[in-house]
């Protein structure tokens, strides 16, 4: 893969009372052509200045943003105005046109480009079949959903054929069901496109339905950044470990611990399932061969985009030799296994 944004040593303040304030601190940043990155973080953290420096919607005090080759920073506006046709945004509240129909709406920024009008028309059915609107090209804002305005906004922001698209938390004004619709569509367009898509979020469960890599930003700085399998399976910051709790059984865990602690020739372990290995019986065929007497007390299985993962929490009912002896068992099997 090949770099699509680089951004280096980005700093922004804001001035305040004639003090700055510092929104972004050092952000180093790579995302590959193609990717799904995500950023996330509480609210004040400093995450929609970032996806607003790509576009130089806000300008970095210093540092370079670099977009397919080109350094932002060092353009004049007509120049800037010109590669910003090639990074589609998207927002929270889809900052539609509300005397414009949905038609109308995709084909905004077409006619500010001055293109032929048979172009455009062309253009906008393509779109509108894309994000599944077709049936409803002549309605207006005000006659749709949340979720089908989100697809009108979407529409629009490829309506220039853009190598990136910027979603701002597009989809925290939507309910669950919605949000779902809308990621899958996300996903649907990064690959039928080949679109390079960062988005934005502060909720862990729209990370790890669509994105390849993630990047943790608190406090104006990033403090974690992986592969979304290795950060949300393994998180090492305070911060992102919050974060994965939200998409976690975390509190009945921590009450099954504290519950089953007081036995000694009990051991909990966490075993953690990736790929292919998620679907098979490798848990039962150990503790077959080891001999170990178990209880599962929690597990799950699900996705994260494309990868099946799943965690089970397991006690052991064996001295600590046994429990060795099993745990090396399983991760000679390839399993992550971690002591509670």
């Amino acid at each position: 893969m090949s770099r699509m944004i680089q951004l280096e040593n980005l700093h922004k303040g804001y001035q305040v009372d004639g003090h700055i304030v510092p929104a972004l601190q050092g952000i180093d940043l790579s995302i590959e052509k193609g990717e799904i990155f995500g950023v996330i973080g509480h609210s004040g953290a400093g995450k929609s200045t970032l996806i607003r420096c790509i576009n130089l919607l806000e300008r970095p005090t210093s540092g370079r943003v670099v977009v397919d080759g080109t350094d932002l920073m060092n353009l004049d506006d007509r120049q800037l105005q010109e590669q910003r046709r090639q990074i589609g945004m998207i927002f929270q509240h889809f900052n539609l046109l509300s005397s414009a129909t949905v038609a109308e709406n995709v084909a905004f920024p077409l006619k500010l480009a001055k293109r032929p009008k048979a172009e455009i028309e062309q253009k906008v059915t393509e779109l509108l079949t894309l994000v599944g609107l077709e049936a409803h090209r002549n309605k207006y804002p005000a006659q749709l959903s949340g979720g089908q305005k989100q697809r009108v906004g979407i529409a629009r922001a490829l309506a220039s054929d853009p190598k990136v698209l910027l979603c701002d938390e597009a989809t925290s004004a939507l309910d669950p069901q919605t949000t779902n619709s809308i990621l899958a569509l996300l996903r649907d367009i990064n690959r039928k496109l080949g679109l390079t898509i960062v988005l934005i979020t502060h909720e862990m469960h729209v990370i790890r339905a669509v994105c390849d890599r993630v990047a943790v930003i608190d406090g104006g700085k990033i403090v974690e950044m992986g592969n979304v399998v290795d950060v949300f399976l393994k998180p090492q910051h305070p911060t992102t470990q919050e974060f994965v709790e939200q998409v976690a059984d975390s509190v009945e865990l921590k009450e099954i611990v504290s519950h089953e602690k007081a036995d000694k020739d009990r051991t909990m372990i966490r075993i953690t399932f990736l790929g292919s290995q998620t679907y098979q019986p490798v848990l039962f065929q150990t503790m077959l061969e080891t001999g170990t007497p178990f209880n599962i007390l929690q597990g799950t299985i699900s996705r994260m985009k494309d990868t099946p993962y799943g965690q089970l929490i397991v006690e052991l009912e064996a001295d600590q030799e046994q429990v060795n002896k099993t745990i090396g068992s399983l991760r000679q099997r390839g399993l992550e296994v971690e002591v509670i």
